[in-house]
C-alpha cells in the first residue's frame, strides 16, 4: 500500500463538508430529492426554481439551505444567477417539461417549447456556472437525462432528441472542461412517480405495463436518485466524468415487456 492509499479517508469519501451546491428544480420531486439530500452531506445548498414557494419549502424541509427564484428558460437570469450565487462547487439540474405527441401531430410552438427547457436552459446552465467552475479549477455539473437517451417510443421523439442531445452536450463539456478540473455527468432516471408522468399514472394498463418492463417491477420514487447525484458530487466519483449513469431499475437491460417460459 502507497503512502497516500494509506492515509486515504474513505469515511467521508461521500462528504460534502464546506461546498456550495446549486439544485435547479428543487420545489419538488427528484431536485427536491436531491437538495436535501446533498445538505443531509453537509454541502451549503441553494435550492434555485422558477417558483419560490416551493424552493421555500424544500429549504424548510432540511438544513443549511437556501431559496433562489430562478427562470431556467431566461438565458439572462441564469447569467445572473452565476453572478449572484458566487462560488459554487456543485451544480445539479433536474427542470424538464414533455409533451406526448407523435412527430408528425407536434406544433413547432410544442417543439421550440421542449427544447427551449431540455436542452438550451441546460447549455445556458453548464455555461454560466461551468465558467466558473473552469476559473476556480474544480467542480461537478450534474444534469438529468432519461432512459429516453437510448430507447423511445412513439410520442416521446421531441423529449428522446432533447435527452439525447443532453447527454452530448455533458460529455462535450467533461471534455472541455475536464483538464480545469470540472467533471460533468449525467443521470439517466427510469419511469419516476412524479407530475410529470401523472398520466401515464393515471392509466392503471399504461401504468403497470412501464412498471413491469424493469426488472424490478415497479416505478421509482424520487428519493431513490438522491444516492446517484451525491456519489457525483462527492469525491466519490472523482475519476467519474462524461458518463452516463443508468438508475432505471434495469429498465434498458430487460429485453422487452414479455417473459417467456424458460
Amino acid at each position: 500500500m502507497t503512502a497516500a492509499a494509506s492515509t486515504f479517508d474513505y469515511q467521508r469519501l461521500f462528504r460534502l463538508d464546506g461546498r456550495r451546491a446549486v439544485v435547479v428544480g428543487a420545489g419538488s420531486g427528484i431536485g427536491r430529492a436531491s437538495a436535501l439530500a446533498l445538505a443531509a452531506h453537509g454541502a451549503e445548498v441553494v435550492c434555485a426554481d422558477r417558483d419560490a414557494a416551493t424552493a421555500a419549502a424544500t429549504v424548510a424541509a432540511g438544513g443549511g439551505m437556501a431559496a433562489y427564484e430562478l427562470d431556467v428558460t431566461d438565458t439572462a437570469a441564469v447569467e445572473r444567477a452565476a453572478v449572484d450565487l458566487g462560488v459554487v462547487d456543485v451544480l445539479v439540474f433536474t427542470a424538464a417539461t414533455n409533451v406526448r405527441k407523435r412527430l408528425l401531430d407536434y406544433t413547432s410552438e410544442e417543439f421550440d417549447r421542449v427544447v427551449r427547457l431540455n436542452l438550451r436552459a441546460s447549455f445556458d446552465l453548464v455555461r454560466a456556472f461551468g465558467d466558473g467552475m473552469a476559473r476556480r479549477g474544480r467542480g461537478s455539473i450534474i444534469g438529468f437525462s432519461s432512459i429516453r437517451s437510448v430507447t423511445v417510443e412513439p410520442g416521446q421523439g421531441v423529449y428522446a432528441a432533447t435527452k439525447a442531445g443532453l447527454v452530448q452536450l455533458l460529455r462535450t463539456a467533461a471534455a472541455e472542461l475536464g483538464p480545469m478540473g470540472v467533471r460533468c455527468n449525467a443521470i439517466a432516471p427510469g419511469v419516476v412517480d412524479t407530475p410529470l408522468t401523472a398520466q401515464i399514472r393515471a392509466d392503471h394498463g399504461w401504468s403497470q405495463a412501464y412498471a413491469d418492463k424493469s426488472a424490478l417491477g415497479r416505478w421509482s420514487h424520487a428519493e431513490e436518485y438522491a444516492g446517484a447525484v451525491v456519489y457525483l458530487a462527492s469525491d466519490a466519483s472523482s475519476f467519474v466524468t462524461g458518463s452516463q449513469l443508468f438508475v432505471d431499475g434495469g429498465w434498458t437491460a430487460v429485453d422487452g415487456r414479455f417473459t417467456p417460459p424458460a
